[in-house]
């Protein structure tokens, strides 16, 4: 489900586009009540000066718009279809770990399957040629704040 703070033709166009829910200074004050039932949050860069406040809420849950990510612009419509289309953000942490949801706890194993063979062959294509050494060192998937379950990544690493 797909959140989006704009007004006038901005809030138009992403409604347009399929996002759920869609408002200003209405969504902010549902949002600061406890209102978190969305998968993406996405701003045009004037709501931003009253979505900030929101910093507190979105953050923790990785909610919050960001100009990085795509998810602060002023073509809401894009930005909802691109999400709707299925766009994942790849986070990598400072040990090069990298963190990518492949699915809910509602999809059925197949979905999942083919969501976290994607991602994997994704990471090993995106290899710069100039990198040297192992570049995949292992693959583990998890729920969050779950154990992890090693996976082998050699199937995927062949021609590699």
């Amino acid at each position: 489900r797909v959140l989006v703070f704009a007004e006038g033709e901005a809030a138009r166009a992403a409604k347009e586009a399929g996002a759920e829910f869609v408002g200003m200074k209405d969504l902010i004050q549902k949002c600061q009540e406890g209102f978190q039932d969305f998968d993406v949050a996405i701003a045009t860069p004037a709501a931003m000066s009253e979505v900030r406040k929101l910093g507190k809420v979105l953050g923790p849950r990785g909610l919050m718009p960001n100009p990085r990510t795509g998810t602060v612009t002023d073509d809401t419509a894009k930005a909802v279809q691109e999400v709707k289309a299925g766009r994942v953000e790849f986070k990598l942490d400072k040990n090069g770990n990298v963190a990518v949801p492949v699915g809910k706890f509602s999809f059925e194993e197949r979905a999942l399957l083919e969501n976290s063979n994607a991602v994997i062959e994704a990471v090993v294509r995106a290899r710069p040629p100039t990198a040297k050494g192992r570049y995949l060192e292992g693959v583990t998937i998890s729920a969050t704040m779950s154990p992890g379950v090693r996976v082998d990544p050699t199937p995927y690493l062949s021609g590699v």
